[in-house]
């Protein structure tokens, strides 16, 4: 019942879909010819009695109202609601189609977790996939006119092979009201439990894939329910015919032609086909008969989905992938590639041109920048090369250690380029160090008595300490942690620069 046009419009070329428009089956004008006729006739029935039958005072009356219906006829607005509710359709349709139950992947599940070669193994195996296939018959013959004429009963689903008859005893014995498509389903999901009891599923994770792949199919099973018994509303679809029957209503009156001589604006020509107002009805009410014929996909239209074709076709090839093809494999050989190091299949002659096409890198590899544009620049703030950093940060990122807290070389480093960089005041600088707590003798905390360090103090730092002795602060309490395993990182640069060669 698909109409599939796919291979004519395969290439893009001039007049591509021109020769589509001389199909007839799925066509627009197998769906639209009576209603266009209808609307012609009617047309043309008002346009005689005006021309031949109506006297003179009635003619001006209906040519009043003929210029009446033409200029409110616009306000109906048939293109918003009409647009948005072919979009709403179309969407729908292809949802549904999106949930047909097809069992390719718990058929491939099922070979390769149900195992045995013997005839209860295959047994297994093909009962697994035929009441998968019978929940699908079920639920199809449900919400589908042309699956539900092949099965009008639960017998002509027996003699079909999709149900034993015990089976059908058991269906039929379960007290539910409801859609008993999914039994099926619970039929499946008893049997494999079964089959791992006996040991022909080996493990609880092959079953738990198993019964997930089932989830799934049964899940489509359920959603072609819900969009059969969930429709688009009522309301929304009479607004949008009822838009497009009285826009057309009007036109049937308002594009009527007026005689030339009564000097009616926009009324200067006068003939007996309305060529644009046919085209006007041809795209509107086509546009609706669109949504007509998709809001359902499951009857027996032009374009509805083929599901007796999809029954047929579901059933054989999970009976082959669990049965036929169970553990049948070719022998195993070198593939032609085995010793290549570049593998690359041949091209046809046809197709000898892509070999010359480069491969795609990505949409920024064809870039080019100016050689001044790729250089790096400094970092506002930064004195030093690019890449150096700040020790406040450095100290932030490193985890202090003790041999750090007592004066380390990694500690003295930190220490002095902290103060090289920091901006807080002198005084602050010198009371926040330990040096004044020491006692006589006694190397400070801070490493401010290391020699070399010494050297490299401030004159600012020197004036401080000449000048007005202030109070001692209190002394600093040190937290032992774990030492840094090693030296201090080679990434780690050096905020000294030419002593720590005098170091190393």
């Amino acid at each position: 019942m698909t109409v599939t046009y796919t291979n004519r419009v395969a290439n893009a070329r001039f007049g591509g879909f021109s020769q589509l428009l001389l199909l007839w089956r799925g066509s627009i004008y197998k769906l639209l010819w009576r209603e266009l006729l209808f609307f012609l006739g009617l047309y043309m029935a008002l346009s005689a009695a005006y021309r031949f039958m109506l006297t003179e005072g009635q003619k001006r009356y209906f040519e009043k109202l003929v210029i009446y219906c033409d200029q409110y006829a616009s306000l109906i607005p048939v293109s918003f609601v009409l647009g948005f509710y072919v979009t709403l359709v179309v969407h729908r349709w292809w949802n549904q189609y999106l949930c047909m139950p097809l069992p390719d992947a718990l058929m491939c599940v099922v070979a390769g977790t149900v195992h045995g070669r013997d005839e209860r193994g295959r047994l297994y195996r093909r009962t697994l996939m035929r009441y998968a296939g019978l929940s699908a018959v079920l639920i199809l013959r449900s919400v589908s006119t042309a699956v539900f004429k092949r099965f009008p009963t639960i017998d002509h689903v027996v003699e079909a092979g999709f149900m034993t008859r015990e089976e059908r005893k058991k269906f039929e014995n379960l007290n539910s009201s409801y859609n008993k498509y999914w039994v099926p389903c619970v039929w499946f999901s008893n049997l494999a439990a079964q089959a791992r009891r006996e040991g022909r599923i080996r493990d609880n994770s092959a079953l738990k894939l198993l019964l997930e792949e089932l989830t799934v199919f049964r899940g489509k099973c359920g959603m072609l329910f819900h969009y059969d018994w969930i429709s688009v509303p009522l309301v929304y679809t009479q607004v949008v015919t009822i838009a497009v029957y009285s826009y057309f209503l009007a036109c049937l009156i308002g594009r009527q032609f007026l005689d030339p001589a009564q000097g009616y604006k926009d009324h200067n020509l006068d003939l007996f086909v309305p060529i644009f107002t046919l085209l006007q009805f041809f795209f509107y009410a086509g546009w609706l008969k669109v949504a007509e014929q998709l809001i359902n996909p499951f009857g027996e239209d032009d374009d509805d989905f083929e599901t007796n074709f999809l029954i047929d076709r579901n059933f054989q090839v999970s009976m082959l992938a669990v049965d036929e093809m169970y553990d049948d494999l070719a022998m195993l050989e070198k593939d032609l590639y085995w010793d290549a190091a570049e593998a690359r299949a041949p091209y046809t002659a046809a197709t000898a041109f892509q070999m010359q096409q480069p491969s795609f890198q990505g949409s920024t590899f064809d870039i080019t920048l100016a050689k001044e544009d790729m250089q790096f620049q400094r970092l506002d703030g930064l004195d030093g090369p690019l890449g150096e950093a700040h020790g406040d940060f450095l100290q932030r990122l490193l985890p202090v250690s003790a041999g750090m807290a007592a004066g380390g070389l990694l500690g003295r480093r930190l220490s002095l380029l902290r103060r090289k960089n920091s901006s807080v005041s002198e005084t602050s600088t010198a009371v926040s160090c330990a040096c004044a707590c020491a006692p006589d003798g006694a190397i400070p905390e801070c490493g401010c008595g290391d020699p070399l360090l010494d050297s490299g103090l401030r004159e600012s730092e020197l004036e401080y300490r000449a000048g007005p002795e202030l109070p001692a602060p209190e002394p600093f309490t040190i937290v032992p942690v774990p030492a840094l395993r090693g030296p201090a990182p080679p990434w780690l640069p050096s905020p000294i620069g030419e002593e720590e060669e005098s170091l190393a």
